[in-house]
Parts: structure tokens; C-alpha cells; sequence
């Protein structure tokens, strides 16, 4: 059924889960398999930034998770806190470093996709 309707007791005890197939999904899976096979390399490069992508989530969510626990842990005046400055500094230049790889992450994913396309 394309949009189900339940009684209200049945939806609070169920979670409902859309799998229907779209046009413009199916198109990408499609367009996927072809450069699979037409252009490897091309398919393999989209694959490494994918992952590197959550690769850098990964990491910035850990940096948060991270400084959000030392500065509920400091004691004090948390300016005076060496350690905790420190690990902001380190923090922040990761998350610099990752800010200017996933642009260049994206204009490499746009390069891909236009390729694809054509």
C-alpha cells in the first residue's frame, strides 16, 4: 500500500517503513552499475570519498564527544585548565584540516557525478 492507514493503537506499538521504489532511486542504481562497469576507477574513487566521508563524521563527532566530557569533568576556571585549552586547540585544527578536505571531497564528488551523468 503506497499510503497505509492503521489504527492508532497499532502505529504507537509498530514502526512503519517505506520501501517503495522511486524513480529517481532506482536511476541512481542503475547509473551506479553502469560506471561500475564502464569506468572502475571512477566508481572506486566515489567509494574511498564515501567512506572518507564518514570517516571525517566519525571524527568530529569523537572530538565533540570528547570536549564535551572534559569540560563537564573541569574544575575551576576552565581558561586555567591547560589540558582542556590544548585539547580545543588540537580540535580545532582537525576540524579545519577535515572542513577543507570534505570541500574538496565535494568538488571531486560533483566532478564524479558529472562525469557519470555523461
Amino acid at each position: 500500500m503506497s499510503n497505509p492507514h492503521y489504527q492508532p493503537e497499532i502505529q504507537a506499538e509498530c514502526t512503519l517503513i517505506n520501501f517503495m521504489v522511486t524513480e529517481d532511486g532506482l536511476e541512481d542504481q542503475l547509473l551506479s552499475m553502469v560506471v561500475r562497469l564502464e569506468r572502475p576507477d571512477l566508481a572506486k574513487l566515489r567509494e574511498e570519498l564515501i567512506d572518507q566521508q564518514r570517516g571525517f563524521m566519525i571524527t568530529l563527532a569523537n572530538l565533540e564527544k570528547n570536549l564535551l566530557t572534559q569540560l563537564s569533568e573541569a574544575e575551576g576556571d576552565i581558561l586555567e585548565n591547560v589540558p582542556l585549552i590544548e585539547n580545543l586547540e588540537e580540535s580545532k585544527s582537525i576540524s579545519d584540516d577535515i572542513s577543507i578536505k570534505s570541500a574538496a571531497a565535494k568538488e571531486t564528488e560533483a566532478n564524479i557525478m558529472e562525469t557519470s551523468e555523461n
